[in-house]
């Protein structure tokens, strides 16, 4: 599904990678196709995801994380409980809530997507920033500052939980604009020494190559979701100099049909042009449905 755009955006990959200062490369990954287990990993963390949109979830902490539109079922099953909820009286108005899953034995931060203004000032906060992640690495001002806004109340309670439950995993995870907080609030807890697998769906670039190589390379493990024609993983464009994390896993599938393991297609590299990429026509539609079952923001609407 090579489009004409596609190979456009190639002359002008080269043309950015040209004048971008040299980038160290990343070795290429040993992943494995994904199977059953994988993809009822992507379903939970995505419905995790999800419930960051209820409201219930980011305004009552202590409580069990529930959907109360049914979006979030295999949560539910987990007997999640939130033990901090925040929704942000800053700017960039940044939203989520960090749980404990003893079924899964899981401690999980998830981000909403956007949903109010500030959300949407925030994504059009392309602005390039330094952060203290690597050396000479950027990041989009609008997602950065959003972890900012909430590292503050996210650390302390992940030093808690993980020392009170060693034998936890920690994960991130988000939708949209949640996706892209997620994948720096991994980045941020893996520098401090904690082990963080992160998971995205439908998320915008978030860095500069140089800080998007730095990301991948880093041990935990990044799984960035994207699904057929979703047009929010190809913004900020290239041209900018953002990238993506990699690997990406394609789901190959129209929306509104369910996703077995086998629609999956993998492709490595922080500026890859396949997959999600590869579409010239998108529809925001596809930006919704992930697995099928329920949109993923379908607590909000």
């Amino acid at each position: 599904m090579v489009s004409f755009l596609s190979i456009v955006l190639r002359a002008v990959l080269c043309m950015c990678i040209g004048f971008s200062a040299a980038v160290p490369a990343v070795k290429k990954q040993n992943i494995a196709p994904v199977d059953d287990a994988l993809l009822a990993k992507f379903k939970l963390m995505g419905q995790y995801a999800s419930a960051a949109y209820c409201k219930s979830n980011f305004n009552s902490p202590g409580n069990q994380i529930k959907c109360n539109d049914g979006s979030c079922p295999l949560v539910e099953a987990a007997n999640a409980t939130s033990v901090i909820e925040y929704n942000s009286d800053l700017a960039t108005d940044v939203t989520g809530y960090v749980a404990l899953d003893p079924t899964n034995k899981l401690i999980v931060i998830s981000f909403r997507g956007s949903a109010s203004i500030e959300n949407w000032i925030t994504n059009l906060d392309f602005k390039a920033v330094s952060t203290n992640l690597c050396n000479g690495c950027t990041a989009h001002r609008g997602f950065w500052q959003s972890w900012l806004d909430s590292r503050s109340i996210i650390i302390p309670a992940v030093k808690t939980l993980s020392a009170s439950n060693p034998t936890y995993k920690i994960v991130t995870t988000g939708h949209s604009l949640g996706g892209a907080i997620a994948t720096l609030a991994a980045a941020d807890l893996r520098n401090s020494g904690y082990a963080v697998t992160m998971y995205s769906y439908g998320a915008p670039r978030v860095s500069s190559l140089k800080l998007a190589n730095y990301i991948t390379a880093q041990a935990g493990g990044n799984y960035r979701v994207t699904h057929w024609n979703d047009p929010v993983p190809n913004v900020p464009p290239i041209i900018m100099n953002f990238a993506h994390v990699s690997p990406e896993y394609y789901i190959n599938k129209p929306n509104n049909q369910a996703v077995r393991a086998s629609d999956f297609k993998i492709y490595e590299g922080a500026m890859n042009l396949m997959g999600n990429a590869a579409w010239l026509v998108t529809d925001i539609m596809a930006h919704l449905w992930y697995f099928g079952s329920f949109p993923m923001v379908k607590c909000m609407i």
